[in-house]
């Protein structure tokens, strides 16, 4: 465990300073004479651009400055010989995620976590009066914090550096506003005052126009008051957003990241690049760090060049993404041919979205952004409420555009949900599907949604119903979906999770020497027990997939009791629920309890359906948005080529039903029939799952004796080198 709570802690510990006088080359020589001083030569840099720009000039000059300190003797030629080569690893520490090479820098996400907090706040409070709030967020230089902040509150309008408005923005900007207030007026088909709408701006501080004139929210204030009468509020989160406990993806990633540079300063030789510790999807991969510098370089050079698509496309894909599907989701209302006064598609294709299986945060974020990227193509939408359940008894909605209106961030299943799968009754769903003449289906659910895909695929050379474009999206807080590498729900699972581990070892600060035994969900699957581990600092995971014996257990319990003699107070022991069925979460309380009478107390608990979450995290209402938006990009497709003459859709291909995930960075479809060869169905887990090879690094953080035997230490380098890099 971490003795003294670090982990826990915003900011850093050790502290942090921009060093003007490391600009100079007078500074980088009293670096390099303090570093000979102590006898380093392997120097991990934690910062922003600035920070690894200043590390790689570092490096290059290092002989030259051990040079020029040996001619002024300030070193000695054996200490100039001893130490003329310095390693560097780079870890990308900024909360703009403006660094290239990387898909998320430590910080970011937590961030996220804050602004987000802040405008839930808001919106839950003015929701009820015709006020504009604008929101001013960080990144001076990249608008990453602002665009996902838009795409994950429904914000009407963004300004953020790589998409600068023309000069005339001020008209531009009234005319959405006025036309979203009317837009919202004829879609909910209801007598509204001008009082009930609520608009949201985001500004990032960075923000200027197509010719580098600086856009402020007061400015922005200025033009809504003076244009549109509207009482305008101003909110600055500022330094804010740098502030508080770090999220659970910020914890983990930062153990991996420090984990992997260790692993590279460790391997390093003479000729050794060097690297930054990137986050490659959910592997920690060693990139040059010149190469990373250079492209971080060419970003701000487009920028100053005002080649504005250009720095979208440097930027990344995963930034372009987030912008095409902001401005997807922000359009008004579909083309006029294709839309009803009621908001209602009325040419195109009829899809349906239901869910199965137990409630997940970002489920509802998929659906808003599935119902309002078909009607925008003009296509209809039927919800289908709770699950098969309901489609059997015809609780189907006819979808509008207002239906689905601040669904973003809410919690649970607003369709409704349910683990009934199709089974005895698959003729009744079928005879459904054929009244309401849905031509695709989306499921958006967890195992369970995954079993009724494939009785509907088993089913297809009987009921010609279901040979149809089928689609899965992922959505449990367990991730023990065979075909995707994290599920809507896990990310706001996990920081539930963590947020109660830190309150329960708050809860126990005035007293002495404590463990805590704590029981989390996941089936069989022991993914949230060693990610949660990992985030909470927790001495011990116990999970199904790695078995354990009473020796195992003892020898924990020996381990704790040696942390407690050497002056650490608390202890922490999570227990995925299905592990054992004999050594559950009472038997390992007891032994604690019992082995360690005189030395630390012991304490358990059982977290429940508080994982599931309240409001969703921006990660999972990020990646729902996006998932929906790709199942209907690909939807599409797939209905234009199975469209017959007639007019009926008919497919009866594999890859015609299929689980939408993520896997090695990329949005997969994979087909259902193709998954159940790696599936333990008995278990309902993957067979081969990439987290596992997380848990030697638990067990090294955790100080436990057994990850630094020689036959773990070898495994652990093994799988945390650059040779296993191939996606938290």
């Amino acid at each position: 465990m971490d003795e003294k709570g670090s982990i826990l802690e915003g900011g850093t510990v050790i502290g942090s300073a921009r060093c003007m006088d490391f600009k100079e080359r007078a500074g980088r020589l009293k670096a390099a004479k303090n570093l000979i001083g102590r006898g380093i030569t392997n120097l991990v840099v934690i910062g922003g651009d600035g920070s690894l720009t200043g590390a790689n000039l570092f490096r290059q000059e290092w002989k030259s400055l051990l040079e020029e300190l040996v001619n002024t003797s300030e070193i000695t030629p054996e200490q100039s010989q001893k130490y003329n080569h310095l390693h560097i690893a780079g870890l990308v520490g900024s909360i703009d995620n403006d660094f290239c090479g990387t898909d998320m820098t430590i910080g970011t996400d937590s961030a996220l976590h804050r602004i987000i907090e802040a405008i839930d706040a808001i919106v839950s409070t003015a929701y009820s009066h015709q006020r504009t709030f604008i929101m001013e967020v960080m990144g001076r230089h990249c608008g990453y914090l602002a665009i996902v902040t838009a795409l994950t509150s429904e914000a009407d309008y963004v300004f953020c550096p790589e998409m600068p408005p023309p000069s005339d923005w001020p008209t531009k900007l009234c005319n959405k506003l006025e036309q979203a207030r009317k837009c919202w007026l004829k879609l909910t088909m209801l007598e509204r005052s001008a009082g009930q709408r609520l608009n949201i701006i985001i500004v990032s501080e960075g923000a200027i126009d197509r010719d580098g004139h600086p856009i402020t929210a007061e400015m922005v204030r200025q033009v809504v008051v003076e244009n549109l009468k509207q009482d305008t509020r101003i909110t600055v989160l500022g330094h804010v957003q740098r502030g508080g406990s770090p999220s659970a993806f910020d914890r983990v990633l930062g153990c991996r990241m420090g984990a992997e540079a260790v692993m590279a300063l460790m391997e390093a030789t003479p000729d050794t690049e060097a690297c930054v510790v990137s986050l490659d999807g959910n592997q920690a991969v060693r990139l040059p760090l010149v190469e990373c510098v250079q492209r971080t370089n060419a970003v701000t050079k487009a920028m100053a060049d005002r080649k504005w698509e250009l720095a979208v496309q440097l930027r990344g894909k995963s930034f372009q993404r987030n912008l095409d599907t902001y401005k997807m989701l922000t359009r008004l209302k579909p083309p006029k041919s294709s839309f009803d006064a009621s908001g209602r598609g009325v040419e195109g294709y009829t899809l349906g979205v239901m869910h199965v299986g137990a409630p997940a945060c970002g489920m509802n974020a998929a659906v808003r952004s599935f119902v309002r990227n078909c009607i925008y193509r003009g296509d209809t939408v039927y919800g289908i409420h709770d699950g098969v359940e309901g489609l059997i008894a015809g609780n189907v909605q006819n979808m509008n555009w207002s239906d689905v209106t601040g669904w973003v961030g809410q919690g649970g299943a607003m369709l409704g949900t349910k683990r009934t799968l199709p089974g005895q009754r698959i003729n009744q769903v079928a005879a459904r599907l054929k009244e309401f003449k849905i031509q695709a289906l989306l499921i958006i659910g967890g195992f369970e949604a995954y079993q009724a895909g494939l009785q509907l695929v088993e089913n297809r050379n009987v009921h010609p119903e279901f040979c149809i474009p089928i689609v899965i999206i992922p959505s449990t807080i367990s991730n023990n979906v065979p075909g995707t590498e994290f599920s809507l729900g896990t990310d706001t699972a996990l920081n539930e999770i963590t947020e109660i581990c830190d309150r329960i070892r708050q809860s126990a600060q005035g007293t002495k020497r404590r463990v805590f035994v704590i029981e989390t969900m996941g089936g069989y699957c022991g993914y949230l027990a060693t990610v949660s581990g990992l985030a909470g600092g927790a001495d011990a995971a116990y999970i199904y997939e790695e078995k354990f014996s009473i020796k195992d257990l003892q020898q924990d319990v020996y381990h704790m009791a040696s942390k407690m003699a050497e002056g650490v107070q608390r202890g922490l022991i999570l227990r995925n629920e299905k592990c054992n069925d004999n050594y559950n979460t009472e038997f390992i309380y007891r032994l604690y309890s019992e082995e360690g009478k005189g030395l630390f107390s012991a304490r358990s608990n059982v977290l429940g359906h508080m994982q599931q979450g309240g409001s969703p995290t921006p990660f999972d209402r990020n990646m729902g948005t996006k998932m929906a938006a790709k199942t209907v990009e690909w939807m599409i497709e797939q209905l234009k080529i199975s469209t017959q003459e007639d007019g009926n859709v008919y497919t009866n291909t594999p890859n015609t039903a299929v689980m939408m995930g993520v896997v090695r960075r990329q949005y997969t479809f994979t087909p259902l029939e193709d998954l159940k060869r790696v599936t333990d169905f008995d278990h309902r887990i993957p067979k081969h799952q990439w987290w596992l090879k997380l848990r030697p690094l638990l067990r090294i953080l955790a100080k436990h004796d057994s990850a630094y035997e020689e036959e773990g230490l070898y495994m652990t380098v093994e799988e945390g080198s650059e040779a296993d890099s191939s996606v938290i």
